[in-house]
C-alpha cells in the first residue's frame, strides 16, 4: 500500500504553535496550566506544546505523562504527577491522533475523578471516526479518512511528519 505525507515537519511546527497560542488564549488569566500528554506520541506532542507555551507566556506550565494501555484502555491509568498537582487547575489532555476516541475518552474519564478548573483536549490530527462522543477542542487538522487507512505521526529528534498509509 502506498503512503503519502499529509503533514511535513514545518506544517507540524506551525500547527503546534497555533495550538499553543489557542491554549494560552483560553487560559490567559491563569497562573498555572497542566499539559497532560498520553504516553507515546501524545506525550511528545504535549512536550512540544509545553515548550512553546514556556516561550510565549508567563504561565507555569506543568507537563504530565498519562500512562494508558492503548490496546486495553480499561486497565488502570496512571499519571506522572499526583492528582493533587492538577486539582482545581486548568488541564489540557493531548494526543497525536484522534481516531475512534477510545484512548481520549478513557483519559478524560481518569481526570473526571479530580475536580478541575477547566478541561480541554488537543490533538494534532482529528480523523472524524467517532466511536465515543469526544471532541478535540484544539486540533491541527481534520481529515476524513477511511477506516482502512492509518495515520502515523513520526516524531524524530529534530523533525516530524504525519503519514497516511
Amino acid at each position: 500500500m502506498e503512503s503519502s505525507i499529509i503533514l511535513t515537519n514545518e506544517q507540524i511546527k506551525n500547527k503546534t504553535r497555533r495550538i499553543a497560542y489557542q491554549i494560552y488564549e483560553t487560559n490567559c488569566d491563569e497562573k498555572e496550566i497542566i499539559i497532560a500528554g498520553i504516553n507515546g506520541n501524545g506525550y511528545v506532542f504535549a512536550q512540544n506544546i509545553a515548550a512553546i507555551l514556556n516561550d510565549i507566556t508567563e504561565l507555569n506550565v506543568v507537563l504530565c505523562e498519562v500512562k494508558i494501555d492503548k490496546k486495553n484502555p480499561r486497565k488502570e491509568i496512571t499519571t506522572s504527577i499526583k492528582s493533587e498537582a492538577y486539582k482545581n487547575k486548568p488541564l489540557v489532555l493531548v494526543d497525536d491522533v484522534l481516531s475512534s476516541g477510545t484512548t481520549l475518552i478513557y483519559g478524560i474519564k481518569h481526570f473526571l475523578e479530580v475536580p478541575l478548573k477547566r478541561f480541554n483536549t488537543a490533538v494534532l490530527i482529528n480523523r472524524n471516526h467517532k466511536k465515543y462522543p469526544v471532541k478535540a477542542d484544539f486540533k491541527g487538522i481534520s481529515l476524513s479518512t477511511s477506516m482502512q487507512e492509518h495515520i502515523n505521526v513520526i516524531f524524530d529528534k529534530n523533525s516530524a511528519q504525519a503519514v497516511l498509509e
